[in-house]
């Protein structure tokens, strides 16, 4: 796929959910807003392109809530 040259990779939802898995990773099942904090300890992403990235990785079967209603890695 080509993209226009003045897309920025840090801008897109696929490198913000890169992001989100590693925070994931890191530290475990984790409430929405902790899960936030984490992922942008690495980068400064905006809570709506947050929001995205996680609705790309739950489209995707990356994510998924809990019983807990905690947002945790898909097996």
């Amino acid at each position: 796929m080509l993209l226009p040259d003045n897309i920025h990779p840090e801008s897109t939802a696929v490198y913000n959910g890169a992001l989100i898995l590693r925070a994931l990773r890191k530290i475990g099942d984790a409430p929405l807003m902790d899960l936030y904090v984490e992922a942008r300890r690495e980068d400064n992403m905006t809570m709506p392109l947050f929001v995205l990235s996680l609705d790309w990785l739950y489209l995707i079967d990356c994510v998924k809530l809990n019983e807990l209603g905690n947002v945790t890695l898909c097996s």
